[in-house]
């Protein structure tokens, strides 16, 4: 029966595996934006979901004018689709990745990391060790890890507010007596990270958690004299 057979395609190349991701997009972007995304997905790598991108290329190609496909960028990057890296210069075009819960093909593992993405693991990685409560050595687990949060667009005040929540409720539970030992991996943070974004936590939520570590860190070594509760 006619009915039972497999469609086939017109053509072979120059299309896109359009699932449940790409919808996920449509119901988070504005038209503007998800156009710009549909126009990335078709024509990125699909080893890595990444395209070298010029703003005047962009502006001929979506016929809007710059500031707009400015603004969709920034749509994109703000909602984890997509993360981006600026041109060094004006001589050269940037380049944007789509991330992982958007991209639908299973990424070729890279075996070095970019400059931007080894800039933003040590950044990662600098706030992590600051810490009292923290004993690592910055793993390669971890630099994995950090890698991935850059790669799915997680901002490094996200990543550093989700540190201070994890630390202060670490500090919490040493001051009042309740912990088993410091923290010794990034993968302890990374459900608070998610957590950081769920919540929407603001700037002026981070800086009072800021205040609140350091007033522990203060308090940590007469730690075993105080037995008050703690909270947040």
């Amino acid at each position: 029966m006619t009915g039972d057979r497999a469609a086939k395609l017109k053509r072979t190349s120059g299309w896109f595996a359009a699932g449940r991701e790409v919808l996920r997009a449509g119901d988070l972007l504005s038209d503007g934006a998800f156009k710009l995304y549909i126009f990335v997905c078709l024509r990125a790598e699909r080893s890595t979901g990444r395209l070298k991108i010029c703003h005047g290329d962009l502006v001929k190609v979506l016929r809007k004018s710059r500031r707009s496909v400015i603004t969709y960028l920034e749509e994109l990057r703000r909602n984890g689709v997509c993360t981006i890296r600026s041109a060094v210069n004006q001589h050269t075009g940037g380049e944007i990745e789509i991330c992982d819960a958007f991209w639908p093909y299973e990424r070729v593992p890279s075996g070095k990391a970019t400059s931007d993405e080894a800039s933003y693991a040590d950044q990662v990685r600098r706030l992590f060790q600051a810490r009292r409560c923290v004993n690592s050595s910055f793993s390669p687990a971890d630099q994995k890890l950090a890698i991935s949060f850059f790669r799915q667009g997680v901002g490094i005040e996200q990543v550093e507010t989700a540190l201070l929540l994890g630390c202060a409720r670490k500090y919490i539970a040493m001051l009042n007596g309740n912990a088993s030992g410091p923290i010794t991996s990034l993968g302890y943070f990374q459900d608070v990270v998610d957590e950081v974004e769920r919540l929407k936590i603001s700037g002026d939520y981070a800086k009072y958690l800021r205040l609140r570590v350091d007033r522990f860190e203060q308090e940590l070594p007469s730690s075993d004299a105080t037995r008050s509760s703690h909270q947040l």
